[in-house]
């Protein structure tokens, strides 16, 4: 177990608004979900022990909980750690933990999986996204999974194109530097609220995995092209739509060259052993 570390300031304000405890349930978040849990239902092995590091409210975690797996939840930012101890319950369904991806609180090999479902998108350089990933291997019983979520590098420019916002000549700047260096441009320059965040290809992703000293198994696309579909859309209320748009990014997980359309990425790999 490594000391602890802070987390960038501008994140920790971010997130400590409250805005992640809807995101999942609405919009182009309900595709997050849907697709993620799909593929973890897929990958994690029966009745497991899973750390859900930077596990925010304890979303992931209580369903996990619910499909029979033992959950240890480590999160950096205050209100997420006490969303997430009210979402446990008494006695807690999962354990909570206030702790940084850098410097989980667990034990050495005591956990069969780890979740990094947010940890990689702001930790900007390169050395700490490599310590995340070496804590993830160092709490993994060998052989373990891990699981790496990535923001892919055209997601802001995508994102700008989905919302109408290309007309904007400051905007459409930033994302063009942010494609260009993989990093959010500085604060004083950012047109949205969004904080210090990483943007990975996703070859540089599974490099990351590999020099964390991961086996990579694969490199999937999370949501495909669906959630380009505009947030004001009313197919966003529809399970049957949803679940269409799901299937679209499950016949396109496969293909490398696709994984780009998607938000979000997710590498998965084994520990040594």
């Amino acid at each position: 177990m490594t000391d602890r570390v802070d987390l960038g300031r501008d994140v920790l304000d971010y997130y400590g608004l409250g805005g992640e405890r809807a995101r999942l349930a609405t919009g182009a978040g309900r595709l997050e979900l849907a697709r993620t849990t799909e593929i973890l239902e897929r990958w994690l092995p029966p009745a497991a022990v899973v750390a859900d590091v930077g596990g925010g409210d304890g979303r992931y975690a209580d369903w996990l909980v619910g499909r029979g797996h033992r959950v240890e939840l480590v999160e950096p930012v205050p209100l997420h750690v006490e969303l997430a101890r009210s979402r446990a319950g008494v006695p807690p369904r999962f354990g909570v933990h206030e702790g940084d991806a850098r410097a989980v609180p667990l034990d050495d090999g005591s956990v069969d999986a780890v979740l990094l479902l947010g940890p990689l998108y702001h930790l900007g350089e390169r050395r700490d996204r490599l310590l995340a990933l070496r804590e993830a291997v160092r709490i993994c019983r060998p052989g373990g999974l891990v699981v790496a979520a990535a923001i892919s590098r055209f997601a802001p420019l995508l994102d700008a194109v989905r919302r109408g916002n290309v007309d904007d000549e400051q905007l459409l700047a930033n994302v063009l530097a942010e494609i260009a260096t993989g990093r959010r441009v500085a604060r004083e320059r950012r047109t949205s609220p969004f904080p210090d965040a990483y943007f990975h290809f996703p070859d540089e992703l599974e490099a990351e995995l590999s020099e964390a000293g991961l086996r990579v198994e694969r490199l999937l696309g999370v949501q495909g092209p669906g959630w380009l579909v505009d947030e004001r859309d009313d197919a966003w209320m529809d399970d049957r739509r949803i679940e269409r748009l799901a299937r679209i990014a499950r016949e396109l997980e496969d293909e490398s060259r696709a994984a780009v359309l998607s938000a979000h990425l997710l590498a998965l790999g084994r520990a040594p052993g």
